[in-house]
């Protein structure tokens, strides 16, 4: 998705008739088979598939994608060193990783150098489309119970120096919204707990992720603990 000019998503998901997503893999069938399941998607292109993540880069650096699949062990630089840098260039770029398990220590280290969630390679066309369709929309593509362990356990690292603009910038109802993103909530569970619509969470979440100059929804949250949004939440 295009980004302003200060690298923060904009606000056009509902804008944009096509998302842009590269594919990412050291192995040609497996490239090939994931970009299978987005054809005829009249929702998802696939603009370009990489083989390493030299590649990836480049081409990232030369045509953001609005979402990038990436493999995570290839040959040379593997799938996280991969996602710190494309993260770094175009920190607008949400990046899913693809695995073959579900471990919560690899993941855990994705979150942190900015992956939005993951996807089995063994998933099914479905899960695979839902998955990143779910990030493109400001939803999670983690398990809601597995996204509140990591982020728990991003609740105790070390914490960047909090930014006021960015702090400042949230209204009292989206630092309310982000509060329950933080604990791993979906939209509907949100909309439940405030009484709200779920349309209505949706443009709070849009809204928190571009003042915060993130790419999606689980790095809105990662961005909160980093800063200690959460802490002044629950103390006010």
């Amino acid at each position: 998705m295009a980004a302003d000019g200060k690298g923060t998503r904009a606000l056009i998901v509902d804008q944009r008739d096509v998302f842009r997503v590269l594919v990412v893999d050291d192995h040609e069938m497996v490239r090939s088979g994931i970009v299978s399941m987005f054809a005829g998607d009249p929702e998802i292109e696939v603009i370009g598939e990489a083989s390493s993540a030299q590649a990836a880069i480049e081409q990232v650096r030369r045509a953001p994608p609005d979402l990038v699949l990436m493999d995570v062990r290839m040959p040379g630089m593997d799938g996280l060193a991969a996602t710190r840098i494309i993260k770094e260039i175009a920190p607008e770029v949400s990046v899913v990783i693809v695995t073959m398990y579900a471990d919560a220590d690899y993941l855990f280290e994705a979150i942190k150098v900015g992956a939005a969630g993951y996807v089995l390679k063994d998933s099914t066309k479905q899960d695979l489309v839902s998955a990143v369709r779910n990030v493109l929309h400001g939803e999670s593509s983690i398990d809601a119970g597995l996204a509140n362990q990591l982020l728990q356990r991003l609740a105790v690292e070390p914490r960047t120096a909090p930014q006021a603009k960015q702090i400042d910038s949230l209204t009292a109802r989206e630092r309310e919204v982000l509060a329950h993103v933080a604990e791993g909530k979906t939209n509907a569970q949100i909309a439940d707990a405030l009484v709200v619509s779920r349309s209505t969470v949706k443009a709070h979440v849009e809204h928190i992720i571009s003042k915060l100059g993130v790419s999606d929804r689980t790095q809105a949250a990662v961005r909160a603990i980093q800063l200690g949004l959460l802490d002044e939440i629950t103390n006010n």
